[in-house]
């Protein structure tokens, strides 16, 4: 539609103005000195924040970047910064006086201004076999924050000590987890046994943690897509952000109705 046709709509009470604002949010892009379009409708329309993939870009444009995102949405999460840069760009937006959480053992990042606000709708349970999935785990968890969802984690629970599982497992459900992310790496066993006894949804997230065949992922990534247990959705080796986004909006989704 049009920008005049949803006002035309709108005059003449045939779309809500919740409804107007959400097909205006489609037309609203912001052109960030030629380097970027911003989609800054998203989060209104669809609850997903701004995420920026910052591995291949020039420092200086994921900070102009960043702040653009901010400066319109409140937020934004910005991931896998190269190593080198992260500290330098976590200085740089707490300067900006910017509330600045990096993701733990991780190089994704969470950046909001003072004053955002955001209620909290839906819970998700984030679950990492091993210390070195971690990193992966933490990018699901910011992800989900950003989305308004309270999360709870449980990290090294894998099936090498399965007596682990289940504590972890227990207080998830405790706190109603409308979905539960789990990363795992070397052979991935644990999204399958996860997936075996809980009654809501599972997204499994593949890491490129392992030895030999597995040490890419890919070990990991076929036992999950060739895992028995139902209810269990896969996405990409090493993919967290994506983790988090499907399973925040399955806990939100679930807790709106």
């Amino acid at each position: 539609m049009e920008l005049r046709e949803i006002l035309e709509k709108f005059a003449r009470g045939a779309i809500t103005a919740d409804e107007a604002q959400k097909e205006i949010s489609i037309h609203s892009i912001e052109h960030v000195q030629g380097i970027a379009k911003l989609d800054v409708g998203r989060e209104r329309r669809r609850g997903l924040p701004e995420i920026i993939f910052a591995e291949r870009k020039e420092y200086a444009d994921t900070i102009r970047i960043a702040e653009a995102a901010v400066r319109r949405n409140g937020q934004v999460v910005v991931s896998r910064v190269r190593k080198k840069d992260l500290a330098k760009l976590v200085s740089a937006l707490k300067k900006k006086g910017l509330l600045v959480e990096v993701g733990r053992n991780s190089t994704t990042l969470l950046a909001k201004s003072k004053t955002h606000r955001r209620g909290i709708s839906g819970t998700v349970g984030v679950m990492a076999a091993g210390t070195s999935d971690i990193c992966i785990a933490e990018e699901a968890r910011l992800v989900a924050e950003a989305m308004g969802c309270k999360v709870v984690t449980s990290y090294d629970v894998g099936i090498a000590g399965m007596h682990r599982t289940f504590p972890a497992l227990k207080e998830m459900l405790a706190s109603k987890a409308g979905a539960i992310v789990v990363v795992a790496g070397m052979e991935g066993a644990l999204a399958s046994v996860v997936a075996s006894m809980v009654d809501v949804p599972v997204v499994g997230v593949p890491a490129s943690v392992g030895y030999g065949f597995g040490a890419d992922g890919i070990a990991a990534l076929a036992s999950m897509l060739q895992s028995c247990s139902l209810g269990l959705a896969v996405v990409n080796i090493d993919n967290g952000v994506g983790a988090g986004a499907f399973a925040a909006s399955i806990a939100k989704s679930a807790k709106s109705r």
